[in-house]
């Protein structure tokens, strides 16, 4: 009998203690040019594109499961990591900021978070505690990576982490309205 592989969008939890401990399902790991992503439909990682720009992921990047945002997708998620995973890894994450973007006239927000187990991101409880210019560069990559591909962009800026929790509550709200429960 074979077995049925796990869909990380749909039956993995949202993290051990939403909003403020959530899971991140790593598409794209610190480093890579290679855009990975998720396939809603086939539960699997597939290569997406390589970027047309220079630039590297400055964390690893990925999405909340049991979300879903005003875009379409589950809510992204960049983590603060010293050192890479891969495509598929859970990171059990502290979510701290949100950068507000509109990607294509569409809301596109980009939740920072940093590695929960990670003691040396045990001192980063909120969004105070982040470094300003590992903020800037993570603004100034989502700001430019998609230029070469004729994408604009627009930056409506950084909110802390209360306002996080909230944006991270909302689509997990958002995701239960989608994909209402199904069964008794």
């Amino acid at each position: 009998m074979a077995s049925q592989a796990l869909h990380l969008w749909h039956n993995l939890a949202s993290g051990p203690d939403t909003p403020r401990v959530i899971y991140a399902v790593i598409e794209v790991p610190k480093g890579s040019r290679n855009k990975y992503e998720y396939s809603k439909t086939a539960g699997v990682i597939k290569l997406d594109r390589v970027l047309y720009s220079p630039l590297h992921y400055p964390g690893d990047y990925g999405f909340i499961p049991q979300s879903y945002f005003d875009d379409g997708d589950p809510m992204d998620v960049l983590v603060m990591m010293n050192e890479a995973t891969f495509p598929g890894c859970v990171v059990e994450a502290r979510a701290l900021a949100t950068l507000k973007m509109i990607d294509d006239g569409e809301p596109d927000y980009k939740v920072l978070a940093v590695p929960h187990t990670d003691p040396n991101f045990s001192h980063y409880q909120s969004d105070k505690d982040l470094p300003k210019h590992f903020m800037e560069e993570v603004r100034h990559f989502f700001m430019t990576y998609k230029q070469l591909e004729g994408s604009s962009v627009d930056n409506l800026g950084w909110v802390g982490t209360e306002e996080t929790h909230e944006i991270i509550m909302d689509s997990l709200n958002q995701y239960r309205k989608k994909f209402p429960p199904t069964g008794v």
